[in-house]
């Protein structure tokens, strides 16, 4: 019987363990990719706000699937700065992606006009910043429809968390790209993709975080700082600790029982998400099954 040889060929080299923020950066092109082939799809559509979320979705995109095959929606509505379609006109063109532009005004206008006798006597609330949400997800779907797209939504995993995001607005898409990913990661990764050259423009980087659904909107004005409330988070979704043993951590109680009631309420926007790929200890979804109707005591 001739012997197997089993001596190892050439001189092995010391394993160095891959950069955190490169790894799960290369974790979610491979997983946008693969998810994609997978589901019959070349082709994708993101609607790029000029916020940092939608442009690391865009950056992820053209690595996954290349850059001929994604196209960049902006859909400015009376609330956009004229910043951020610039920055995301620059964006487009720094990864060379397809850019278009597609105001949303008069379709919002529409609405509040239709809806105005049905709304009389109420105040302005919420309610018209999710209108203008929902506008864009009907136009990034039926350019889905159209054309073959798989639309990529573009929210992060900490207002996943908290319902920082609209049903059927923001939240519509078929593939959830950085719904694993924390708001202070996703500056990381910002960070990482503009390592050698400025990809992502500074001005989207260094702009305060705002939906800009109202006048002079600011993250900050609903949530808490996003250090905070990611710390927050990690310790209740990923480490499973309680509210009384994160206020022990010097969390103030107020904030901790806020973030956590809020993260209950929201299970049942979670459930009708797009799927998400994981890249975290624990995601949302089939990670973390949790009752949608039940009442906590937090």
């Amino acid at each position: 019987m001739q012997e197997i040889d089993t001596s190892l060929s050439g001189t092995p080299g010391l394993y160095t363990p891959q950069d955190k923020i490169e790894s799960i950066y290369e974790a979610l092109v491979l997983g946008t990719r693969d998810y994609m082939k997978k589901c019959g799809f070349s082709k994708a559509v993101v609607g790029l706000s000029g916020g940092i979320d939608s442009a690391i979705t865009c950056c992820l995109a053209k690595e996954a699937i290349g850059s001929e095959n994604v196209l960049a929606i902006s859909m400015p509505s009376p609330y956009s700065s004229k910043g951020s379609v610039e920055d995301s006109r620059r964006l487009a063109t720094n990864i060379g992606i397809q850019f278009k532009v597609i105001s949303i005004t008069s379709t919002y206008h529409a609405y509040l006009e239709i809806l105005k006798d049905h709304f009389a006597g109420k105040e302005v609330d919420v309610t018209e910043e999710n209108i203008q949400a929902r506008i864009r997800g009907n136009i990034l779907m039926a350019l889905s429809n159209k054309f073959g797209y798989l639309v990529l939504s573009t929210g992060n995993k900490s207002e996943l968390a908290v319902g920082y995001c609209t049903l059927y607005g923001d939240m519509s898409g078929g593939l959830a790209v950085i719904s694993d990913v924390p708001k202070t990661m996703i500056y990381d990764l910002a960070n990482y993709i503009n390592r050698k050259l400025e990809i992502i423009p500074r001005a989207i980087i260094e702009k305060e975080p705002s939906a800009e659904l109202r006048p002079n909107q600011v993250d900050r004005d609903t949530l808490p700082p996003y250090p905070i409330l990611d710390e927050i988070l990690h310790y209740y979704i990923e480490e499973f600790f309680s509210v009384e043993e994160i206020i022990k951590l010097g969390f103030d109680r107020e904030t901790v029982r806020w973030v956590a009631r809020t993260v209950e309420r929201n299970e049942y926007k979670r459930k009708q998400a797009s799927p998400g790929l994981k890249v975290t200890t624990k995601s949302f979804g089939a990670g973390r099954r949790m009752p949608i109707a039940a009442k906590y005591d937090i």
